[in-house]
């Protein structure tokens, strides 16, 4: 029986993992205007507090759309748009500074929280804010003067990574300041791009009212590579611009973007420190990076082989010939976590190899992992001068037949395999042309 503590041990074991990996990292994390009024907003701030706790360098960017919209109402004013950007007139950017001003006192106060009912009761964090972005105004575009709205000509990237390097959250609004002391008024998406670029962030992260991007049929994409966004068929336009968003700093060179709820609790933890996250991740690159594996991942290996080796579906293997082995096997890795392995061993006289040792993570079936390892060994095979692979199995017959294997008699093996054949395990011998 399973109490409730040891659950929560468990828990934090599969959560190590991953505070270890965003130690020292840095993240770029972009809060529309509309999180604020949503009553999920302090404990959004919060989860931020405990990123900054467990040693992770965070940029705060706050849009301000919402605010700004109240205070021209308020005043009765009104803002024109054109292609979605603000048009900020003189009486604008008055109602620009009002709100940025108010919102980043709610913000720091909501971070210098100690009160009991607060997750970072006891903590201080520190907040800085300045004049990080310099901007230019966004002139005249289609005939139309856009007067205060601007976009970003340089990000103070010295200053930002010599307050976070002293353990400050930075907090930035969308303003931009000229060197004639203008300020403008700036899109949010510009500056999350500009400066998670420019301070070389390992992510920006963004907030939704969705849990993240839903494809036609209402699914939520887990995760989408770069090459991949333009197939994606997006029907909501603020997911679509996230999307946009995401892409722009990808190519800018942002290795990962995240899009996640603010109205979900613990949603940005849940990306973070899960393993299937809870939002849509894209990625530059695929982020199960497929590699040769090396010595210092035998400990992981054997935890991904064992319990299908006390279930007799593998042949036992000792640390000590796994660390002799080790450079027969090809492994996925997903954040810094093994999830799949495989293995090749040459038998160049005979010119053939055998495919040993498939094995993924069960939180992983299903995503065809081990047909790509199988592949990349089939490659790797072929590239040795090898024309056939084979495998012994006792409970997997199925899957190698529908990989184009078929069964062969038992003295289709090399001779220094049929030496160490196992009668006991009775294994099943298929072959595969390559």
């Amino acid at each position: 029986m399973t109490t409730p503590g040891r659950s929560h041990i468990r828990w934090f074991r599969n959560t190590a993992p991953y505070i270890n990996a965003h130690r020292g990292k840095t993240f770029v994390l972009m809060l529309g205007g509309a999180v604020a009024l949503h009553e999920n907003f302090p404990s959004v701030i919060h989860d931020i507090a405990l990123l900054n706790s467990l040693g992770v360098r965070l940029v705060l960017l706050h849009g301000l759309r919402t605010q700004i919209d109240e205070r021209l109402h308020r005043d009765g004013l009104h803002s024109a748009f054109h292609d979605g950007m603000r048009i900020t007139d003189a009486e604008g950017i008055e109602r620009v500074k009002d709100a940025a001003g108010s919102l980043r006192a709610q913000i720091e106060a909501l971070l210098s929280m100690g009160l009991p009912n607060s997750p970072m009761q006891g903590s201080r964090i520190r907040v800085c804010s300045g004049n990080f972005v310099t901007a230019r105004p966004l002139g005249v575009v289609d005939g139309v003067d856009f007067q205060h709205t601007g976009k970003v000509r340089r990000i103070d990237v010295d200053g930002i990574r010599m307050q976070l390097e002293q353990g400050s959250i930075v907090l930035l609004p969308p303003l931009g300041y000229s060197p004639t002391g203008e300020i403008f008024n700036l899109g949010l998406e510009d500056i999350a791009v500009h400066c998670a670029a420019a301070i070389g962030a390992d992510k920006l992260i963004m907030f939704s009212a969705a849990p993240g991007i839903a494809g036609p049929d209402g699914e939520l994409i887990r995760q989408c590579m770069l090459g991949d966004i333009g197939r994606l068929q997006v029907p909501d336009a603020e997911q679509a611009a996230l999307l946009n968003t995401a892409s722009r700093a990808c190519q800018a060179g942002v290795p990962r973007s995240h899009i996640i709820s603010y109205r979900d609790d613990c949603a940005l933890l849940e990306e973070l420190f899960t393993h299937d996250g809870s939002g849509t991740l894209v990625t530059s690159d695929d982020y199960e990076r497929s590699r040769q594996a090396d010595i210092d991942d035998v400990g992981g290996i054997l935890e991904l082989i064992q319990p299908l080796e006390q279930q007799g579906v593998l042949l036992k293997r000792s640390r000590e010939l796994l660390e002799t082995e080790i450079r027969q096997f090809r492994l996925l890795e997903r954040d810094g976590r093994i999830v799949a392995c495989a293995a090749l061993y040459p038998f160049p006289q005979e010119h053939c190899g055998e495919i040993a040792c498939i094995v993924t993570h069960p939180d992983y079936r299903g995503g065809r992992r081990g047909q790509r390892l199988l592949r990349e060994l089939e490659h790797e095979a072929r590239r040795q001068g090898l024309d056939r692979v084979f495998v012994l199995t006792t409970q997997t017959a199925h899957w190698f037949l529908e990989q184009g294997f078929a069964e062969a008699p038992r003295d289709a093996l090399p001779q220094p395999k049929q030496s160490l054949y196992n009668l006991q395990r009775n294994s099943k011998v298929f072959f595969k042309p390559l």
